[in-house]
């Protein structure tokens, strides 16, 4: 995919609704650099199944990252979300939960339209020193993922092709392609681990260990449902949806 259909295809849809970057009361948001939240991510002890479990043994005492700061106008439906992160020697491993409704899921080509979906995303830098670039990994309910590593946003990226895409084990919830819409309650869930060796591929990658930090925010979104909603972890000061803003990510600390 060139850039100018990046920007059409991936970037743009993300724009999409106008109004104040909110929480989930709905009052406006201010939020200073230094104030951008912090998440301690615990080292795996034990071999990790990728299966979507929310609840098994591994996960029950991590932190749960809570998803609750809105961009643009709040939805009429609030989705909850949660997210879960680890490492070790080798992976980075991360779960989300989403109570919802409205879940749609169509797109199935590797790099496509995955926002559009009911979708949750990672977006971090793993160089500690140069912050500013990043991944983006983009998951919708069906399992499809997107992922580019972006130097420079809308300008300098990489989109990594399928066979790099194919070492991320995914784990979903919800069948590969869930159309019509689900309109009625439903939990779902996304689960994966990237392996550091494909990070490296294309990043100065700083190792997870304990003291190393990363910059990363995690996401909510589905731009092309009949609910559209923009949820965010580190508050992202911006009037419009955009989540490929690095400067307003949050702190991962490896533990």
């Amino acid at each position: 995919m060139n850039i100018i259909n990046y920007l059409l295809v991936i970037i743009l849809p993300v724009f999409y609704a106008g109004g104040m970057v909110t929480n989930s009361k709905s009052k406006a948001v201010t939020m200073e650099v230094n104030e951008a939240p912090v998440y301690k991510v615990e080292r795996l002890k034990k071999k990790l199944k990728i299966d979507g479990d929310w609840n098994k043994a591994q996960w029950k005492k991590i932190e749960p990252i809570r998803i609750t700061n809105y961009m643009g106008k709040i939805p009429p439906f609030q989705p909850e979300v949660q997210s879960k992160m680890m490492y070790d020697d080798t992976h980075v491993y991360v779960i989300f939960q989403v109570k919802d409704r409205f879940v749609k899921s169509v797109v199935t080509e590797y790099n496509g339209n995955v926002s559009g979906d009911s979708c949750v995303e990672f977006f971090f830098s793993p160089d500690e020193q140069f912050p500013l670039k990043y991944f983006n990994l983009e998951i919708n309910a069906g399992g499809t993922p997107l992922m580019f590593y972006i130097e420079k946003p809308m300008t300098e990226l990489i989109k990594l092709p399928g066979d790099d895409l194919k070492q991320i084990e995914i784990a979903h919830s919800l069948p590969k392609t869930v159309d019509p819409e689900i309109a009625e309650p439903v939990t779902w869930t996304i689960e994966y681990s990237i392996p550091l060796s494909l990070l490296s591929k294309y990043s100065n990658l700083t190792r997870p260990a304990k003291g190393v930090n990363w910059k990363a925010n995690f996401y909510k979104t589905g731009s092309r449902t009949s609910n559209p909603n923009y949820i965010t972890w580190a508050v992202v000061d911006n009037p419009r949806p955009n989540f490929h803003l690095p400067q307003f990510f949050g702190t991962i600390q490896f533990q």
